[in-house]
């Protein structure tokens, strides 16, 4: 896969804004929320054992689907226990599979087949799936994909009530976490150096933004991978300025937000 960085930005609505905007980071420069996506043996194996190693929490979207889930339930259940949020990445992980590079999505989980019913039901599974493992009821979500339409309808509407957040960059998912003018980047890593994501944490400590990390293989697993060694170069990095940057769960983040 080319390399690549992918940032997108919301823009603070004024100078002061932004400069306000250091209250909602716990009087830090910046707030960085890891989070990993698809359920995947390599998070459990590699990627919480760094992060504990490092100090850090960090946001996991299960697919209650995968067998890296239903298999290791009580070891997602130790990492909740251990200040890492499990994420609602939905019951099958379904997606539009009639798009460039999308071979991989099975017939069955196809979202053009789908009912805004169907979609309901399974995310509101996923969270009864969540809830048994790690006995928690707030919740945040990531659309798999960033696809979010059923038809002409966003099935965010229907199940906002069920979330504190929904970790996504779409114009829907901004309306429905009303964070108003607040600086969000986010970076989706794809064979990224360790200096372009320390970049991105600089950047966002220059605009005091919230810079949200969108991780999936993390030295393999997956066909969207980061280097081990990246991964864990920013990870020392975030560890050497924690004065700085405020380093937690999506959930936490979100929450902030909106009680400031």
């Amino acid at each position: 896969m080319t390399k690549a960085i992918l940032i997108a930005f919301l823009l603070c609505k004024s100078f002061t804004s932004c400069a306000q905007s250091t209250s909602i980071w716990k009087n830090k420069k910046c707030a960085v929320a890891l989070t990993y996506d698809d359920a995947i043996n390599i998070h459990l194996d590699k990627v919480i054992p760094a992060l504990d190693s490092a100090g850090l929490k960090g946001t996991f979207y299960l697919i209650g689907s995968s067998d890296a889930f239903t298999k290791r339930i009580p070891e997602w259940r130790k990492a909740a226990a251990n200040g890492h949020e499990l994420g609602n990445h939905t019951l099958f992980h379904p997606c539009y599979g009639k798009r460039p590079g999308r071979e991989w999505v099975r017939p069955d989980y196809d979202l053009n087949i789908y009912t805004l019913q169907r979609m309901t039901d399974e995310v509101k599974m996923n969270n009864a799936l969540l809830e048994a493992t790690d006995g928690k009821k707030k919740r945040t979500l990531a659309c798999p994909c960033g696809d979010t339409k059923i038809g002409d309808s966003s099935y965010l509407y229907g199940v906002k009530d069920n979330f504190v957040a929904i970790r996504d960059a779409t114009p829907d998912a901004y309306d429905v976490n009303g964070f108003g003018g607040v600086n969000i980047q986010w970076v989706t890593v794809i064979n990224n150096s360790g200096d372009q994501l320390i970049a991105a944490v600089k950047k966002a400590m220059e605009s005091n933004a919230l810079l949200v990390f969108v991780f999936h293989g993390v030295g393999g697993d997956h066909a969207i991978n980061v280097s081990a060694q990246a991964h864990r170069e920013l990870l020392q990095f975030l560890k050497k300025n924690e004065s700085q940057v405020w380093v937690a769960p999506f959930i936490e983040i979100a929450e902030n937000i909106k009680r400031k």
